[in-house]
């Protein structure tokens, strides 16, 4: 599964996006890291790889990531409390991943 990278900077941007979400149902995947974690900051470092070769065309899915020092708010939304956290939303269901081995597997690293 590829991916597109999208870094949101403001809390009323994820609750555009789940909004819109859940009004149209679409495939979407929200990644919740730290800056200061340092697992969270090699998965990062392999995801901005792999788009690069991929291209930005190739992203099939919004992969939108949220940093814990920009927007501390959001983690709530979904309960986080270990970083990295991979929510995957489609159509109704909700999909919730922060064992590591599982979140470098749903995304390809």
């Amino acid at each position: 599964m590829t991916y597109k990278l999208k870094f949101l900077s403001r809390e009323n941007q994820i609750n555009r996006i789940l909004k819109t979400q859940k009004r149209n149902k679409s495939k979407i995947a929200i990644l919740f890291y730290s800056k200061w974690d340092s697992v969270s900051q090699s998965l990062l470092s392999d995801l901005e790889h792999a788009d690069s070769l991929n291209g930005e065309l190739s992203g099939k899915i919004n992969l939108y990531l949220i940093n814990s020092f920009q927007m501390p708010h959001s983690f709530v939304i979904f309960k986080t409390q270990k970083v990295p956290h991979l929510v995957i939303l489609n159509g109704d269901k909700v999909t919730s991943i922060d064992y590591l081995p599982l979140v470098c597997k749903e995304l390809g690293v």
